[in-house]
């Protein structure tokens, strides 16, 4: 049995003491542009608290004001049509002077465009309405 103790000649079985970085930076660079890609789509400039989504019970309160807005934008005081958008203001305002003062709820139709919601909106900001509220119906079941 023989065995080489000393230095060995440089042949082709010679170990490289040299790390191969290449394959390293690739995967580096790969990375880089993956993460420059990806993090402007995750953060946005300017941060908001967004709402999270509940069911909520609402108790109807016989002082509470409900107006419904028909497909065609009609708006309704109950059951009884306002002709005017002076109107409703009008008899927002006598609400208004109520205390304590009642929610005013917008019944607005799912293919009513938003001129006609838009139009009650502003009646309560210009009536002086605190408490405004939208009165929808939860999704289906299993949907």
């Amino acid at each position: 049995m023989a065995m080489a103790v000393g230095p060995q000649d440089e042949g082709d079985d010679a170990v490289i003491s040299a790390i191969n970085t290449t394959p390293l930076v690739d995967v580096m660079l790969v990375l880089l542009i993956i993460f420059l890609i990806t993090i402007p789509v995750v953060t946005t400039s300017i941060p908001v608290a967004l709402p999270k989504e509940r069911v909520e019970v609402r108790e109807t309160k016989p002082e509470n004001v409900i107006i419904s807005v028909d497909p065609q934008g009609n708006v309704f005081w109950y059951d009884q049509k306002m002709a005017t958008p002076r109107d409703l203001i009008d008899r927002l305002k006598k609400v208004s002077t109520m205390k304590p003062q009642p929610e005013v709820q917008i019944r607005g139709d799912f293919s009513a465009k938003y001129n006609g919601v838009g139009k009650v909106l502003y009646a309560c900001q210009v009536a002086g309405i605190t408490k405004v509220a939208f009165i929808t119906e939860p999704p289906p079941l299993g949907g």
